[in-house]
């Protein structure tokens, strides 16, 4: 039997190398990934809690502040475990079906994300720029299904590229020079040319990319020309600083999307522990700023998680 019969029918697991050329202060480098992993777990519990608990905050926007910290807790538990438990206990094993599942949720995550930056940017320009029309434009259930069409999509164009992956036969070794299942690193060891998923993956990214933040920039656009309009100064800077925050951690995940894409796809001679490093902060910064930026600083979800700290802080007392 050949070698590549044998690897599609009796697939042996991947050993990842975490970050190469540095794997002697894998412990010191673990200690960030571990605290931006806590904070995510933290800050996206509690917004989810918040928005579920408080029938308050049951509206459109708070409904797409949800989806994103649930896309978020999937997205970082997904990667990070494994990873941590690499750096800590040397844990390198992955199995071949869990790697294609962890690569699978990596990036169905980061295209449901983008759909969901996208809803949630058209929510504010509607917010803005026709606040009288915007309870009959955007409804809960109108919510949802916005929502759960941004999964479909996700799902829809990364399925597609997993079979091409799977039924590449790996023969050219099972060490993958990097933290996690990156698709590139993985469709490297196999034996047939994975151009067509490399041509694919571009395609989709680019594609998908290119059309969420046409609109996202369209969308905060006009509503920067709506808030210069405004009559108070006051309200400006507050409606500017609010943009920003969230200009800024838009830019954060398209920006390191594709920073680590092309990284990957086109080197330009950098060291390899620096792609792999680019890429391990693209998955951990965004799910531990997003809870802060589109969640904590907003008053009402804020409120509703200060009123959630102190009942829990009630009952312990009540018990004690």
């Amino acid at each position: 039997m050949s070698t590549s019969n044998r690897s599609n029918t009796d697939p042996q697991p991947f050993l990842l190398t975490g970050i190469p050329g540095l794997e002697a202060l894998h412990v010191w480098i673990s200690i960030p990934f571990c605290i931006t992993y806590i904070t995510a777990l933290l800050g996206n519990s509690l917004v989810l809690l918040a928005v579920s608990l408080d029938r308050s905050l049951h509206e459109p926007m708070y409904y797409f502040i949800a989806m994103l910290a649930v896309i978020d807790l999937i997205f970082t538990t997904a990667v990070v475990p494994k990873m941590l438990g690499m750096f800590w206990l040397g844990s390198r094993e992955i199995g071949f079906e869990a790697c294609f599942i962890q690569m699978f949720f990596i990036h169905t995550s980061t295209a449901v994300e983008s759909g969901v930056l996208l809803v949630m940017s058209l929510d504010r320009y509607v917010a803005i720029c026709s606040p009288l029309r915007y309870s009959t434009i955007l409804t809960g259930p109108r919510a949802v299904q916005m929502g759960l069409l941004s999964l479909a999509r996700a799902a829809g164009v990364m399925t597609p590229l997993m079979c091409l992956l799977t039924r590449l036969p790996y023969c050219r070794g099972r060490v993958v020079p990097h933290s996690y299942c990156e698709h590139m690193a993985v469709a490297g060891l196999a034996c047939a040319d994975p151009a067509p998923g490399h041509l694919y993956s571009l395609a989709v990214a680019t594609l998908l990319v290119g059309t969420d933040s046409a609109f996202i920039t369209f969308s905060y656009a006009m509503i920067l020309r709506a808030v210069l309009r405004l009559p108070s100064c006051e309200d400006r800077l507050k409606a500017l600083k609010t943009c920003g925050s969230h200009v800024f951690v838009i830019l954060i995940f398209y920006i390191g999307g594709l920073l680590s894409m092309y990284l990957q796809m086109f080197p330009f001679n950098l060291a390899p522990h620096v792609q792999v490093l680019v890429a391990d902060l693209y998955l951990t910064v965004p799910p531990m700023l997003n809870p802060i930026i589109y969640g904590i600083k907003v008053r009402q979800i804020r409120g509703a998680i200060l009123k959630l700290l102190g009942q829990l802080a009630g009952l312990r007392g009540s018990r004690a």
